[in-house]
């Protein structure tokens, strides 16, 4: 099925473009699945394509802006390619898009929603579940089985509620004895934890499902962790499903998305929102001032860079952009500078000037059991997907 984009009353030209926002990993398998993603996009877009990421990878966001900007494009329908509306779809990726709309006359930068909570990806994701039962060799009853739904993990409790509504609607979908949550760090239980609480639970089976959309090093950590509670429990059979990756129902979900920035449906849920309410334990994130928490690893390379001896460097627009200018969950109505579209129709002044959404990776696999998110001003090499 092919979904139109094309905003009402034009016809598809070069001066509309899409412009996907990935996270970005140091893991090249990451990047290579990301990539192909966007090509598998193109054929049913009728517009000009580019991406760019926020963190170590490249293209960065403002190359493949800039990109389209050159190829003539005048209106760019900017999608994170991200699950759930945490700190870098609410607060990384607009200052991103607001800082090179700002510094870009002429040009139109109209934000979509996360993925978000969507019939197409719980069906991709019992397709991966269901895929990792038939690749199993043998049958055991999902009332003898138990599921772990894995999440990233953020500083964003609405974002991580998220997770544990996913893993319900799998859990009684699909029929399995039990369903329990993870996270792969910031947020608890990590998943070395509840899988060692699951398996004294009596189940035959345990299911391990990353929602991520791609690999990267917290998946790779996840299903190496799951092995080794699987060599601490050899009674139970331990399964690692695939994570969502490519599937067409994920792609489905991203032409719909792009299609919402055009007629205005790309309406974000910001009731639960702790930078516009007094959400418990939250309570000081309230209007806090959006900036931009991922530059110290825009552009610095991923892994194979590195081992290639290339060395990235980008010190461009580093500091300064986006202090306090709030900006709007809406669509439809410029806001901050007046240049950035997306939108609920109310003002929201988040964006935070303090913590963000990373688990810290030096290098080595173990986490260091921060609960929270860490706020820094160094450059490690804090992992991401």
């Amino acid at each position: 099925m092919t979904t139109d984009i094309t905003p009402a009353g034009t016809t598809p030209n070069e001066t509309t473009a899409v412009m996907i926002c990935g996270h970005g990993s140091r893991d090249d398998d990451a990047t290579r699945e990301f990539a192909n993603l966007v090509e598998r996009l193109r054929p049913r877009l009728p517009h000009p394509l580019e991406y760019g990421y926020l963190e170590f990878a490249r293209p960065i966001i403002r190359d493949g802006l800039a990109k389209l900007v050159q190829g003539g494009a005048r209106r760019i329908l900017a999608q994170p390619a991200m699950l759930f509306a945490a700190g870098h779809v609410k607060n990384d990726l607009p200052w991103e898009l607001n800082t090179f709309a700002s510094e870009t006359p002429g040009v139109s930068v109209e934000y979509g929603r996360d993925l978000a909570l969507d019939l197409k990806l719980l069906e991709a994701a019992r397709a991966r579940i269901e895929e990792a039962e038939r690749g199993a060799g043998r049958t055991v009853e999902r009332a003898d089985t138990a599921l772990v739904v894995v999440g990233r993990g953020t500083n964003d409790p609405d974002a991580n509620s998220n997770i544990a509504k996913v893993m319900r609607m799998l859990w009684e979908g699909m029929g399995f004895g039990w369903g329990a949550v993870a996270y792969s760090g910031v947020a608890h239980p990590r998943v070395n934890a509840a899988l060692a609480r699951i398996a004294r639970m009596g189940f035959k089976r345990v299911i391990v499902f990353p929602y991520f959309l791609f690999t990267g090093v917290l998946v790779k950590r996840i299903y190496t962790q799951t092995d080794e509670i699987a060599a601490l429990a050899p009674d139970i059979e331990f399964l690692k499903a695939g994570y969502l990756n490519d599937h067409p129902l994920v792609i489905d979900a991203f032409v719909e998305r792009i299609g919402e920035i055009t007629t205005g449906d790309n309406v974000m849920n910001c009731r639960l929102c702790k930078y516009r309410a007094q959400i418990i334990g939250y309570e000081a994130d309230v209007g806090a001032v959006q900036a931009g928490h991922h530059l110290h690893v825009r552009g610095i390379g991923t892994d194979g860079d590195h081992a290639h001896g290339h060395h990235h460097h980008d010190h461009g627009h580093g500091h300064g952009h986006g202090h306090g200018h709030g900006h709007e969950h809406g669509h439809g109505h410029d806001h901050g500078h007046g240049h950035h579209h997306h939108g609920h129709g109310h003002s929201h002044a988040h964006g935070h000037g303090h913590a963000h959404d990373h688990d810290h990776d030096h290098g080595h696999a173990h986490d260091h059991g921060h609960a929270g998110d860490h706020s820094h001003g160094h450059s490690p090499g804090h992992e991401k997907k």
